[in-house]
């Protein structure tokens, strides 16, 4: 009798663990559930009983890298919109700690509009201050409604459903989407205002043989309106300085399309740019662009020797050649794969990098003639109001928005076999991604960082981020002591301070934004 009983325990346990991998497999809001029936449920498990775990063994909120518990859960929880708070107070040692970041607020903080009123907007849309390619006075010159984007991650290094999640989540955001170096592909099309970037293999603007050619870069922009900007991309800061090998059996039709290479052809990516050698060229070219598509061009690039920096700021001054707007990246930037050396050594962290080269600009007083825009891990509230404090006008988030549409940080992008479905192109990883849902969550994210950068800034007492100073935050020292930007950088004086034309800037783009609300009431 007692088999019995066993056997048909044991069978009722199989049925149920049939019908939860059935459950798992078909539903759609966790692509870790999907890709890993009944498994993925130990991962939610070991998380929600990871503060007690972390309370005696492994690690604590903020050893973690490149982003801390902390930082996870509070971009899983923004995308989620659930409580993103936290309690108790904060777990960080401010006093012994060097480096840390504190905002120095106001008595007398900007108030908001409340829920309910008619002056609320649920989007939290914040415009840039600057008009893009309004200086250089761009026959397609636009303010970008928000000064949070998306960077440049390439339909290559993300997967098809990834891509589509990305982009539609900027749609909804109102955020610029960078296409990365990798082209455009039908899975960037989606709604989203696109921002091209154009590589040292210049795909979406090759010719048969792989140069540059011009008249392909403007077919492409005539077919695909919803570019607004092009950027030239000089180097990034997961790896500088060096190109990249696309193997043939990875150049499938999808990526042979956004590419414009042959399929099943192996693609080389070289260091440098073959239409440009120096900081003079460059401008020749960034101008050549911008008179044939009537479009915005920028630069993206990490900070290695200066003396190019020193080159460009000369000529801008001197010839009014210039690129519309400069986007920095950071050294702790991410990268699909990368050689460790590179990833670890190469171009300076975001903090030092932007300093050395806005501080060229306003030496020769250009700085308010561009765009400044930051990325290398600033897609956190204290962080993007420390870039902006120190003279960013916009901040690109990469990894971060990997987070908000599923990304664990299993660190596993150069496999192919991203868990999440993110980084992969497996047809089985991939099917758990949602683009319906992971898109919202991504929205959530941005929609919710804008807000609390924007409340911060009220914190400090101004209306806008890009009214925030150097004067606003303090660096201690670990020590007892602490230090402001300019001290810790040594760059006295070159900071921005906002003059007549920048609080003007300012309310100028605040009343955008309040038509928009206006608008959509």
């Amino acid at each position: 009798m007692i088999w019995y009983w066993i056997f048909g325990i044991l069978g009722a346990t199989l049925f149920l663990f049939l019908l939860l991998a059935v459950y798992d497999v078909t539903q759609r809001k966790h692509a870790i559930l999907h890709n890993f029936p009944i498994l993925g449920h130990f991962r939610f498990l070991l998380e929600s009983i990871g503060p007690e775990l972390r309370q005696y063994i492994v690690t604590d909120n903020d050893e973690e890298r490149p982003f801390s518990r902390d930082q996870r859960t509070w971009v899983y929880a923004s995308s989620k919109n659930e409580n993103n708070y936290f309690g108790f107070g904060t777990d960080n040692d401010l006093e012994k700690t060097a480096n840390y970041l504190i905002v120095k607020h106001s008595p007398f903080p900007v108030p908001a509009p409340l829920p309910g009123t008619p002056e609320y907007d649920p989007l939290h849309t914040l415009p840039c201050a600057k008009v893009l390619g309004g200086d250089r006075e761009r026959k397609k010159a636009f303010r970008p409604r928000s000064v949070v984007n998306v960077s440049g991650m390439s339909f290559g290094s993300l997967g098809a459903a990834a891509v589509e999640a990305i982009n539609r989540g900027c749609e909804i955001a109102g955020a610029l989407h960078n296409t990365g170096e990798g082209g455009l592909s039908k899975h960037h099309q989606h709604g989203a205002d696109l921002i091209l970037q154009i590589g040292t293999a210049y795909f979406a603007a090759r010719d048969e043989k792989g140069s540059f050619s011009l008249p392909k870069l403007i077919e492409t922009c005539e077919r695909n309106p919803q570019i607004r900007a092009l950027e030239i991309k000089l180097s990034q800061g997961g790896k500088p300085g060096i190109g990249g090998l696309l193997p043939g059996e990875k150049v499938t039709p999808e990526i042979a399309e956004a590419r414009g290479i042959p399929v099943g052809q192996t693609c080389a990516s070289p260091a440098a740019h073959s239409e440009f050698h120096d900081a003079d060229s460059m401008l020749d070219f960034i101008e050549k662009l911008a008179d044939a598509t009537g479009l915005p061009v920028g630069v993206k690039s990490a900070v290695g020797q200066i003396d190019f920096w020193e080159d460009l700021a000369g000529l801008c001054a001197e010839t009014g050649r210039a690129p519309d707007y400069i986007a920095i990246d950071g050294g702790e930037g991410g990268t699909g794969a990368g050689p460790l050396a590179f990833t670890d050594h190469v171009a300076l962290p975001f903090k030092m990098g932007f300093a050395r080269v806005y501080s060229e600009f306003a030496k020769q007083s250009i700085n308010d003639r561009i765009v400044f825009v930051g990325s290398g891990k600033l897609g956190f509230p204290v962080e993007a109001l420390f870039a902006f404090s120190m003279g960013c006008d916009m901040i690109a988030v990469g990894r971060e928005a990997m987070l908000s549409i599923g990304c664990i940080q299993a660190q596993r992008c150069h496999t192919g076999i991203c868990p999440a479905g993110i980084a992969t192109h497996n047809r089985w990883l991939m099917a758990g991604l949602d683009p319906d849902l992971k898109s919202a969550r991504l929205a959530n994210y941005l929609v919710t960082l804008r807000y609390e950068i924007e409340k911060l800034a009220h914190t400090c007492g101004v209306g806008h981020p890009s009214l925030v100073t150097p004067d606003h935050f303090e660096i201690l020292d670990g020590q007892l002591g602490g230090a402001s930007i300019e001290e810790t950088f040594g760059i006295e004086g070159l900071l921005p301070r906002p003059g007549p034309a920048d609080l003007e800037r300012a309310a100028e783009a605040l009343a955008d934004a309040r038509e928009s609300v206006a608008e959509v009431a």
